[in-house]
């Protein structure tokens, strides 16, 4: 991401923010850099990107504007599901312009199987960037004859989908404090019937592409790319944080608090800290990476995984131990550091950041 794409995005802020959604601007980035592609075949039109490079962008992304980069990344994250998709399907999905993903983990809904395929009805609570969706995907239960089917446990079994958003209705529900502009709506759909192709399972074993990235494990990427954003966030908070803190004067003397040595040492502790933790989970990644790249095999994920979720913690506490410092403009929600602060509280609620 060049310097010109961050004061892009970070200009345009303020105006998502009260739009709720992404602005023109934002999105005119997004797709002139291919980002909504990021993790796509290459063969297919996407980027491809080796992870550890994503991850890189998501977090820069993250620190300029957190709505943007939450967008970016779960569509991005979605979008890699074009890498176990039946081919043909998976080409026509990452060719349509403006292609963005957007969808929900949550089986929420129900797949009963049909002569057609599958017909879906149901409710997700979230999906972000939802307004400029132009395919969902989701998890459903399969049902057959009204009954769900088990799988080899006898638990009822669930699939992955990816549907049109022509068959989708976004329920406007996103009214949460923070990262306003990720407009993570609810969606809804009703008797929706899709052929068999549209479902998928998610496992480096069915990747209907080759390459890494396909088989690298969902839940060590989504972990890193979530605490990725957490980082970029709060760097983003302490880069805006510190002048104002070293010059805000108070006491009878007015001295500026940046004359005050636990002052100046709690703002270096909170970004060593963070760089401290960022450096944990990007060493962790990379080897993770080097090692699939090579071989193929399996990786020890709960390494990376506890990495990912400490960067995250750590984010947050860093931000929490100078949010004091900074006086009661950044408790004013018309300022950009109050934003910051906003989006990336928002963003620890993510139910995987609970783990």
């Amino acid at each position: 991401m060049t310097e010109e794409d961050a004061r892009l995005l970070r200009e345009a802020a303020p105006q998502a923010e009260a739009l709720g959604s992404l602005t023109p601007a934002q999105l005119e980035v997004i797709e002139r850099r291919n980002w909504f592609r990021l993790l796509a075949p290459r063969s297919l039109g996407g980027m491809e990107l080796a992870l550890p490079q994503a991850v890189r962008l998501e977090e820069a992304i993250a620190e300029a504007d957190g709505s943007c980069g939450w967008v970016v990344t779960l569509c991005a994250g979605a979008g890699w599901f074009a890498g176990f998709v039946p081919p043909a399907l998976a080409r026509e999905v990452v060719a349509t312009p403006g292609m963005c993903l957007a969808g929900s983990g949550a089986p929420t809904g129900v797949a009963e199987r049909t002569g057609e395929g599958w017909r879906i009805s149901g409710r997700w609570g979230h999906a972000t960037g939802a307004p400029h969706a132009s395919h969902f995907t989701l998890n459903a239960v399969l049902h057959e004859n009204g009954q769900p089917l088990p799988d080899a446990s006898g638990t009822p079994r669930v699939r992955a989908f990816i549907v049109p958003a022509t068959g989708v209705q976004v329920r406007p529900t996103w009214q949460s404090i923070g990262l306003r502009a990720s407009a993570s709506h609810a969606f809804e759909i009703r008797d929706l019937v899709v052929p068999p192709t549209h479902a998928f399972d998610i496992a480096p074993a069915v990747a209907t592409h080759p390459g890494a990235l396909y088989r690298f494990p969902f839940d060590a990427l989504a972990y890193v790319t979530l605490a990725a954003n957490l980082g970029g966030m709060a760097r983003g908070f302490l880069r805006r944080a510190t002048p104002l803190v070293l010059e805000r004067r108070v006491g009878p003397n007015q001295q500026p608090l940046g004359a005050r040595l636990q002052v100046r040492a709690q703002l270096q502790s909170s970004l060593q800290q963070l760089d401290g933790a960022r450096g944990e989970c990007l060493e962790l990644l990379d080897a993770a990476w080097s090692q699939v790249e090579r071989d193929g095999g399996r990786i020890d994920e709960k390494p990376l995984r506890d990495a990912a979720l400490a960067w995250a913690r750590t984010a947050r506490e860093a931000v929490d131990g100078v949010y004091p410092l900074c006086g009661l403009s950044a408790a004013d929600p018309r300022t950009e550091l109050n934003r910051v602060w906003r989006d990336l509280h928002t963003a620890t609620q993510h139910a995987m950041l609970l783990s």
